[in-house]
């Protein structure tokens, strides 16, 4: 007896279960939890929400602005040519792979940021990339000695190149090129830094590289080494030896010492072509983390910078560089970004290197102008005639009135549902079910 009470008190003071929502039961969902999940869990689920949200938001804010300067440039890509042969607006693209990376880094910030912009203007563009310190330099100067010998030696034969011969080309049929302000885009404080430094050299600097001296190294004398033959190489050598090689950087015709003594050539024009300096920031390292965390969070500042920046070269308003503090506008551009630069950059080469033959070899070489770690110099009369582009207050305001639809800037996810509520919308709208036989009033 006492058994069968103890069991029938257990049972009636046993809960009720508690009884499943019927639109659950009927979908065979299971009931809900009656109590939260666990501390440790809410934490985890409140993190990573915040996080994909932070995310996707400053995601569709970057394509917002992007597509706010892309809207505000498109009036320029239907704006019609004078005359059909007119060759249209042309801009300059200064790339150059930054301290610590590679070319492609710089690459892909520009396709990011700044090629949506100029492809929706409609104009046209060219690259001027460098692999090294000191590509953009050797280019930027190149290419001013070369307008230069044009004036100054007209009776002396250029070397040709890609350029040159597409530039006699359109001499010869009579194409006129375009006669409006053209502009360059430097992306980058090293990029700029190697810009300048390029201008100074082409202008101001001979036209002949200076003589190279060759340092005298002791392990070329000896007593009766020059009557040695040498080993002959094996096959494996020659066929590495055959491999083509990098073509060597041009040595700078000057140095920021000579600029004060150096006089200005006849054809220098008054004026330069406008310039655009446009930010990139890149800091590499782990203990950066955080740092390049919170940079990736606030990518739509950035795109909002750089679109305002680019619209300007499109719009081509420029004014003159301006000086504070007894210094020029030009050095002091981006100067923020030195400060990520890795330490490598700042080490002189000769301390960095690992053995004594390294030493003796870089020894035996001329040195290399390390213009990323120097101070920018500039001379007055070539930093009176740059130019910067500059948006217009009524460009400005036109851009801010622009509303960017949310279908533009709606992700992956949100787009494929929209198309899908699209495609069920009009498959269950009403259509005309009569025969297509046209108007039967016409005669």
């Amino acid at each position: 007896m006492a058994d069968i009470n103890a069991s029938t008190s257990g049972s009636a003071g046993a809960p009720k279960p508690r009884p499943r929502n019927p639109v659950f039961k009927m979908m065979g969902l299971p009931a809900l939890p009656r109590k939260l999940p666990s501390r440790n869990w809410l934490i985890f689920w409140a993190v990573s929400s915040s996080f994909a949200a932070a995310i996707i938001y400053d995601k569709r804010e970057k394509n917002r602005a992007t597509a706010k300067w892309r809207r505000a440039v498109a009036p320029l890509s239907k704006e019609l040519l004078p005359n059909a042969s007119q060759l249209p607006r042309k801009l300059t693209v200064y790339l150059e792979a930054p301290p610590g990376d590679g070319l492609r880094t710089a690459q892909d910030h520009f396709i990011e940021y700044v090629k949506p912009i100029l492809a929706a203007s409609g104009l046209d563009w060219e690259f001027v990339q460098g692999r090294q310190q000191g590509d953009v330099r050797a280019a930027v100067a190149e290419k001013i000695r070369r307008s230069r010998m044009a004036h100054e030696r007209p009776g002396e034969e250029l070397p040709q190149t890609d350029e040159a011969v597409v530039e006699q080309q359109r001499k010869k049929i009579g194409l006129p090129d375009y006669e409006g302000i053209k502009g360059d885009v430097v992306i980058g404080r090293h990029t700029w830094k190697e810009y300048v430094r390029g201008l100074h050299e082409g202008w101001l600097g001979p036209l002949d590289p200076p003589p190279l001296l060759v340092p005298e190294s002791p392990s070329a004398e000896g007593d009766g080494d020059g009557d040695d033959k040498p080993e002959d190489k094996k096959p494996e050598e020659e066929k590495k030896d055959d491999t083509p090689k990098r073509p060597p950087q041009p040595r700078p015709h000057n140095s920021p010492d000579d600029y004060p003594s150096a006089a200005l050539p006849a054809s220098i024009p008054a004026e330069f072509s406008p310039s655009a300096p446009i930010a990139f920031p890149h800091r590499l390292g782990f203990r950066h983390t955080f740092v390049r965390l919170g940079r990736f969070l606030t990518r739509r500042h950035l795109a909002d910078d750089i679109g305002r920046e680019v619209a300007a070269v499109c719009f081509a308003a420029a004014r003159n560089w301006r000086e504070a503090d007894g210094q020029y506008e030009q050095q002091l551009v981006l100067r923020q970004e030195e400060d990520d630069w890795p330490k490598s950059v700042w080490k002189d080469e000769s301390d960095a290197a690992a053995d004594d033959a390294e030493k003796e070899k870089k020894a035996s070489e001329p040195p290399k102008e390390r213009i990323w770690a120097s101070t920018l110099v500039a001379d007055p009369r070539i930093a009176e005639r740059m130019r910067r582009f500059e948006m217009q207050p009524e460009d400005e305001a036109r851009a801010r009135e622009i509303v960017v639809p949310e279908a533009e800037i709606e992700g992956w996810i949100k787009r494929h549902l929209r198309s899908l509520y699209r495609w069920g919308a009009s498959s269950l709208a009403r259509k005309p079910k009569g025969p297509n036989v046209g108007n039967l009033d016409d005669d």
